[in-house]
């Protein structure tokens, strides 16, 4: 669908914005990368797609522009009359919800089998992520997330054991999910730019292991990881059961979290289930 809208920069300008710190904001002109971002989850022609943060609109304008249905959330009032614009040139292809994304009901808002896809603010990323991957409900209401990052954030989620960024969040994005780095994004893409690189991710969900609770693996990989200088005798101490598991599943005690797989922690969590 082809949009008739002013450039970004026109938009930005006409209403004064300029990209809030506090709210974690960095805005993006280019809209060769937006059309990238926008095609990483494959055809979205008729799909429903789920935003948060679209600031003015950029990526919002792309994912319109593949032929999306989508629903933005928008915790900045400063935004919604350039988003209000993109709503009017586009009829019926979005909708702008006003509120804290950390408070939205996705699933009642969206339904199941949307696409989330978002440049995330840097402030609640890992957070929103995080509840993603969490519930004992699987599948996930959503298709798969394509989302940007701090690149330090995308290598955490995509590691791999005994590496620098290996880590609770890559047991909990691995053990149900497939993730992949997509593309990186450089500092200077942003306005202003960041200090540091981006990247977006793009995850989908996969089978998950049967015999094992989210709750219970969140709760080994926070004692894991929470001392992960220190043998899992030791970081495993106060979780109840954990040493026990560990010598069920025949994993040496004197071995560090992040020496462990996401199966060998799948194993102790599905000792402790």
């Amino acid at each position: 669908m082809k949009l008739d809208l002013p450039p970004l920069r026109e938009v930005i300008s006409r209403h004064g914005l300029t990209a809030e710190k506090s709210l974690g904001q960095n805005f993006l002109f280019d809209s060769q990368l937006l059309d990238r971002i926008a095609r990483v989850p494959g055809s979205l022609e008729g799909a429903n797609v789920y935003e948060v943060g679209p600031g003015p609109g950029g990526l919002t304008r792309a994912l319109i522009g593949a032929g999306a249905h989508v629903t933005a959330v928008e915790r900045d009032r400063r935004c919604l009359p350039a988003l209000a614009e993109l709503s009017e040139a586009a009829p019926g292809r979005l909708e702008v919800i006003q509120g804290d994304a950390l408070a939205i009901d996705e699933r009642a808002t969206v339904g199941d089998g949307a696409h989330i896809v978002a440049n995330l603010p840097y402030n609640v990323g890992t957070a929103l992520l995080v509840r993603w991957l969490s519930g004992e409900s699987w599948p996930p209401f959503w298709r798969s997330l394509t989302l940007m990052f701090q690149k330090e954030v995308a290598e955490r989620i995509v590691a791999t054991p005994d590496s620098d960024h290996y880590g609770r969040l890559a047991v909990l994005a691995q053990w149900r999910a497939t993730p992949r780095i997509a593309l990186p994004v450089h500092r200077s893409a942003f306005v202003p730019p960041p200090k540091v690189m981006s990247a977006v991710v793009h995850i989908v969900p996969a089978a998950q292991p049967e015999g094992v609770r989210f709750a219970i693996l969140e709760r080994l990989t926070s004692a894991a990881f929470g001392q992960r200088r220190k043998m899992l005798r030791q970081s495993l101490k106060g979780l109840p059961g954990g040493l026990a598991a560990l010598e069920k599943v025949g994993i040496d005690p004197t071995r560090r979290a992040e020496t462990l797989s996401v199966d060998d922690f799948v194993a102790v969590a599905r000792a402790l289930s």
